[in-house]
Formats: C-alpha cells, sequence, structure tokens
C-alpha cells in the first residue's frame, strides 16, 4: 500500500514497510538514478608531442647550465689534483720542463695567488679549450713564467671552475708567487686593463712581466678580454728556446677548437641508442626496473656529451 504525500516539488509516492519473500518486514529500497560514468578525453597528438617536445628542451637545458656551473668545476678540481701530484714529483725530481717542445697539458708551474682564491694552482702548456679545461694555461708562444720576457697565461671566468674569476678585483701591488722547475718567482701587480685601457710601459730590458688573461662582460657570456699585468720582482732566470713562433688560433683568446665535434656525434648517438633500450626494456621488465638501469647509462652518456660541447666553446669563457 503506498501514500501520495504532496512537497513542494509534487506528488512524489512514498513506500512502506511490507513483507519480505521469507515473511519477515522488509524495508523498501529507494532507486537513485543512475549517473553517467565521465569519460576522459584523450589530448590531441600534437598537443602530447609539443609537451614532451618542451619537456624534453628544458631538461636538457636545466642539465647543460647545472654541468657548465658546476658539474665541470667538479672536473675541474679533480683534473687539477691528479695535475698537482704530478707538477709535485716533478718539481721534487726536477724533471718538470723549462722549455723546448713541452707537450699540450703538462704541469709546469704552481701559482699561488690568494687575493684571487687561488692557492696551489696548477699551470699546464697550452692554452686551448682541452687544455684550459684542466686549469690554468700558459701560451705557447711565450716565455715560461720567471723567465725573461712577457709570460702569458690563460684562464677561464666562467666554466670548469673558472679560475681566474676574480682576478678583476686585484689592486696595483697584489703580490703572487709563480714556481717552476726553475725555482719561485714573486711578481707584483701592476695594473687591471681592459678594451680600450692604455698599454703597460715597455718591460725594461732582461726584465720579466706576466699577463694574466681571462674573459669579462656578460655573467652568461663574457665576450671582452681583461688583462693583469705583473712584473717580477728580482732578476728572472733566463729565457729558453720557445717551440713555437706562433700560437693556432684555437690556442689564442677566446679559440675555438671543433676537432671534438665528429666525438661529441658518437656521444648523441649513443645517447638515442640508450633511449630505445630504455623504452623496449621498459616494455619487458616494467618501467621501474628500466628506469634503474636506465638513469646512470643516460646521466654517464649526458656527462660526456656536455663535456665536448663545452670544448666547444671560446677557451676563456
Amino acid at each position: 500500500m503506498t501514500t501520495i504525500s504532496l512537497t513542494k516539488r509534487g506528488p512524489r509516492r512514498r513506500s512502506r514497510p511490507g513483507r519480505g519473500p521469507d515473511g519477515g518486514w522488509a524495508l523498501p529500497v529507494r532507486r537513485r538514478p543512475a549517473r553517467s560514468q565521465a569519460r576522459a578525453v584523450p589530448l590531441p597528438t600534437s598537443l602530447v608531442t609539443t609537451f614532451w617536445a618542451l619537456a624534453t628542451v628544458s631538461l636538457l637545458s636545466a642539465w647543460f647550465v647545472l654541468y657548465a656551473l658546476v658539474l665541470s668545476g667538479l672536473q675541474q678540481h679533480r683534473d687539477n689534483a691528479v695535475l698537482y701530484s704530478q707538477l709535485r714529483q716533478g718539481l721534487s725530481e726536477a724533471t718538470t720542463p723549462i722549455g723546448g717542445a713541452i707537450a699540450p697539458s703538462t704541469p709546469i708551474a704552481l701559482l699561488q695567488l690568494p687575493a684571487a682564491g687561488l692557492s696551489s694552482a696548477v699551470i699546464v702548456e697550452g692554452t686551448d679549450s682541452r687544455d684550459l679545461a684542466k686549469g690554468i694555461g700558459h701560451k705557447r708562444d711565450t716565455p715560461l713564467p720567471g723567465q725573461a720576457g712577457v709570460s702569458v697565461l690563460y684562464g677561464r671566468s666562467l666554466t670548469f671552475g673558472a679560475p681566474f674569476k676574480n682576478i678583476h678585483s686585484l689592486t696595483a701591488g697584489t703580490s703572487f708567487t709563480l714556481t717552476t722547475g726553475q725555482g719561485s718567482f714573486t711578481y707584483h701587480v701592476d695594473d687591471v686593463r681592459r678594451v680600450g685601457d692604455p698599454l703597460p710601459v715597455p718591460l725594461a730590458a732582461g726584465g720579466s712581466r706576466v699577463i694574466l688573461q681571462t674573459s669579462t662582460g656578460s655573467s652568461i657570456a663574457p665576450s671582452q678580454p681583461l688583462y693583469v699585468d705583473a712584473t717580477l720582482q728580482g732578476k728572472p732566470v733566463a729565457s729558453t728556446a720557445r717551440a713555437l713562433s706562433a700560437v693556432p688560433s684555437s690556442e689564442r683568446a677566446f679559440g675555438v677548437d671543433r676537432s671534438d665535434l665528429a666525438v661529441l656525434v658518437f656521444w648523441l648517438q649513443g645517447l638515442l641508442v640508450a633511449g630505445v633500450l630504455i623504452v623496449w626494456a621498459a616494455l619487458r621488465w616494467g618501467s621501474r626496473q628500466a628506469w634503474v638501469i636506465g638513469v646512470p647509462l643516460v646521466v654517464a652518456l649526458l656527462w660526456g656529451a656536455s663535456g665536448n660541447v663545452m670544448l666547444l666553446l671560446p677557451n676563456l669563457i
């Protein structure tokens, strides 16, 4: 039996308890209208492709900035520690080269410049991108530090530890020490020069000068040279024969060495193969297992590729 109750919404039937199939009382069941299930609308393929492309580019850009400003410095710090051990052994055994044909990246001197945050910084022979990735470089067509004449030392200002990033703050009279296979030499800073500043006075006959050179300008991409002139305090040693009368363009200021471009292609091919292998492993073993195996491989390949990209940049950056 049913009754009709009037409400503001109009007549509505209200069910009363009745007898169930087993003879007991059963409560009425209120039936609710079926709800329509919402269906996910797939995104357009072009939008998904664009999203992943932008995400990939963003991640690669972030990785490159991280490598340039942080990881390359860690790599240079390790290289400097290895070179320091080699130089220390060479100085103790009197085998450190002091002239003639010196192989690039050979440690030849030690710079101690506390005012610029440099303590036991190793100087290597050569000034191309690969040499300056290891530390400070000696321009091969100039005398060695401590010898008569003008010696030129290059150092990066932004990447690979940026050993010369603070030399712009040096002031006249600041002293520093250079140690080579011929002894220790103390220099006093004369001036800090930029493009357009007057050149230093000509060096006196038999004198010795060191020029520290790096890049300055934009903090993102320095493009202007900066020089620190310093004069030896005391008597220099005799200059030895130079192996080169001029250096190739890749070893001059802001020189670019493209000899590693082919190696970079192999690193990129390795990244492509690693991506395919990760997708295959995810389909065969599962995404978690694939990422556990694939992430270290991808990071190692990215590290190698990033290092080669950095070597394609100007040597003083």
